[in-house]
């Protein structure tokens, strides 16, 4: 299914998987773009040590191309220049960048060689990134997983950035079949970005409780908020399913503050510490009290029935995104 983002980026489906912190590692990168997709890694705020391990493992699983998702609204700028410098002397393949669009970031990124995708939730920041540079926009809409910058429904936002961009755009939340897919691409995507359903497959480094909570999740089950803040700049809502935290917080989904909230540790990940109100999801290296930790899931989450390989998700995407934008052309063709 060629499309101009698949062209943009040398991948042979267009659906990249979410660069998300944590879960997105060199597993999960490597399956998704060995199987035909883009695969993101997920290195927000983590030392160029262990950015440069996690390129050199891709390299060692995919000849492919994949990228490096990076935050600079959340990264200190002396570790986000460390970052960068590092993917620059590794010559990965391309950069993401979230939340605010920094136009001199994209910029260096460029004058490095690298192609730049940029995840954004307004119009406004769409044209900004456009007009930075950038050779891909993922217009995040507010069904999605994770850290939400989107405040609009997808199929809102969507058309708005279409109508207005030159460059390919691709469309994320509440996406993780094909015939969100095909919905997409019918409304003038490029492609898609999924994070919840590749959270929850078997190469996701996501711990198995999270990935089961999300397998069982029901339509409604999950929470716009910014009740888990610590880890995080003031003013950054997630998504994440319900639990014991966002029940004991009833109706108060908004108006925390990072440094506000009380320190309770209720866990650990490679010696440091996981508090309740953290924006920690569990890992596999994370031990305590998953249940209060922050599970993040997109509304998706109710579409995502199994945890599989990466691959088979991919396979059965574009099975169903085929099979649905034939039945819409036949439709079409019989009206």
């Amino acid at each position: 299914m060629p499309t101009r983002l698949t062209g943009a980026l040398g991948c042979r489906h267009p659906i990249i998987s979410a660069g998300m912190g944590g879960p997105a590692r060199s597993e999960l990168a490597s399956a998704v773009s060995e199987a035909g997709g883009f695969g993101l890694l997920g290195m927000v705020r983590e030392s160029p040590g262990v950015i440069a391990r996690e390129i050199a493992d891709v390299r060692r699983r995919t000849t492919k191309p994949f990228g490096v998702n990076l935050v600079p609204f959340a990264t200190d700028p002396a570790l986000l220049a460390d970052e960068m410098a590092v993917c620059f002397d590794a010559r990965v393949p391309a950069l993401c960048f979230f939340w605010d669009v920094h136009p001199a970031i994209v910029e260096q990124a460029k004058s490095a060689g690298c192609l730049v995708l940029y995840q954004v939730g307004t119009l406004e920041d769409a044209v900004l990134a456009q007009s930075a540079g950038a050779d891909v926009v993922i217009v995040q809409g507010v069904e999605a997983g994770g850290h939400v910058r989107g405040r609009l429904p997808l199929s809102v936002l969507l058309p708005e950035v279409v109508a207005t961009l030159t460059i390919p755009v691709v469309a994320s939340g509440g996406i993780a079949d094909g015939r969100g897919m095909a919905a997409a691409l019918a409304m003038g995507a490029g492609g898609v970005q999924c994070g919840t359903v590749f959270l929850a497959s078997l190469e996701s480094y996501a711990h198995d409780y999270h990935k089961e909570r999300i397998v069982a999740a029901m339509p409604g089950d999950t929470v716009h908020t910014d009740l888990f803040a610590i880890g995080w700049p003031p003013n950054s809502p997630v998504r994440v399913l319900n639990n014991s935290v966002t029940a004991a917080a009833g109706d108060r989904r908004w108006g925390y503050l990072p440094d506000q909230l009380p320190r309770i540790a209720i866990g650990e990940d490679e010696g440091r510490p996981v508090y309740r109100f953290g924006t920690d999801s569990p890992l596999r290296s994370t031990t305590g009290d998953f249940e209060q930790m922050c599970l993040y899931a997109g509304e998706s989450s109710a579409l995502v029935t199994g945890i599989r390989s990466a691959a088979a998700i991919i396979g059965a995407m574009m099975r169903e995104a085929t099979a649905a934008l034939h039945r819409a052309d036949a439709g079409a063709a019989g009206s």
